[in-house]
């Protein structure tokens, strides 16, 4: 049986029949979806999503930073009274 990474789960069936009861039951919490008792999906909170999207995406320009960190040494120094 595949991992199981949530405290809550449903059936696809249970999801169909009060999708609402089974949020409020969750208390913001994610939710497993099985599908024959095999987890077929993550059911999470938008504000949850939206805080992974915000970090998903700080470490996109973490790493960005770091490849280009050895091009610091092909930089020019200006002032900024130049610009």
């Amino acid at each position: 049986m595949e991992q199981v990474l949530s405290r809550c789960s449903a059936s696809i069936s249970e999801l169909k029949k009060n999708p609402t009861a089974l949020l409020n039951e969750a208390q913001g919490s994610p939710i497993t979806i099985l599908n024959h008792n095999v987890p077929t999906a993550y059911l999470i909170p938008a504000e949850t999503y939206e805080w992974l999207m915000d970090r998903l995406e700080d470490a996109e320009l973490t790493q960005i930073v770091m490849n280009r960190a050895h091009e610091k040494d092909d930089a020019i120094e200006i002032e900024i009274d130049d610009l």
